[in-house]
C-alpha cells in the first residue's frame, strides 16, 4: 500500500511539472521583444531620421533624455558592450549601456528600441581604433584611424530587441 502511494505522489509531481513548464513556454513564446537593462515600453520612440534631426541642434555637451526605434548596424564582437544603429542617410549613433550594466548578445540583428540619453561627443583616436578593434577590423584598417571624430551618442538605460 505505501508504495502505491509513493508511486502515485511521483506520478503526480511529474506531470503537474511537466504542465507549468508548458504554461511558460507559450507564454514567453508571445512576447514579441527581449528585454535588456530597464524594462521600458516601445511606445512613442523616435525613427531614426527623426533623431538625427534632433542631433543637429546639440552642441558637444548637450544632452536630449529620449526614446529611440533604430535598426542595429553592428554590435560589439567582443561582448556586446556597444551597438551601432542606422539613422538613415549613412549616419548611425554609437550606443553604450549605462554603468556597463547590461550587454548585447553578439548576434542582435534587427530592430531596436532604446531609451537613455542622446548627446554629441568627440571621439578620440584611441576609443576609435579600440572601437574598430572589438568591431573585428584589420590591422591596416585599424592603423589609418588619424584624427578624432565628431559623432551622434547615446547612453542607454533600457533596450527592446524585437525578437
Amino acid at each position: 500500500m505505501k508504495k502505491i502511494i509513493l508511486i502515485l505522489i511521483t506520478v503526480i509531481f511529474v506531470y503537474a511539472c511537466k504542465d507549468e513548464k508548458k504554461a511558460e513556454i507559450s507564454s514567453m513564446k508571445t512576447e514579441t521583444f527581449a528585454y535588456f537593462g530597464e524594462k521600458i515600453d516601445d511606445k512613442k520612440a523616435l525613427s531614426g531620421p527623426e533623431i538625427a534631426e534632433r542631433y543637429k541642434t546639440l552642441a558637444i555637451g548637450d544632452t536630449l533624455v529620449t526614446k529611440v526605434s533604430a535598426s542595429i548596424n553592428e554590435v560589439c564582437s567582443k561582448k556586446g558592450c556597444w551597438m551601432k544603429l542606422n539613422l538613415g542617410d549613412d549616419k548611425e549613433v554609437m550606443v553604450r549601456f549605462k554603468d556597463y550594466g547590461f550587454f548585447m548578445p553578439l548576434d542582435a540583428k534587427g530592430d531596436v528600441i532604446v531609451r537613455g540619453k542622446a548627446y554629441v561627443t568627440e571621439v578620440s583616436i584611441d576609443d576609435l581604433r579600440h572601437y574598430a578593434e572589438d568591431a573585428g577590423k584589420t590591422k591596416e584598417e585599424i592603423n589609418a584611424i588619424t584624427a578624432p571624430e565628431k559623432a551622434y551618442a547615446f547612453e542607454a538605460n533600457g533596450v527592446l530587441l524585437k525578437e
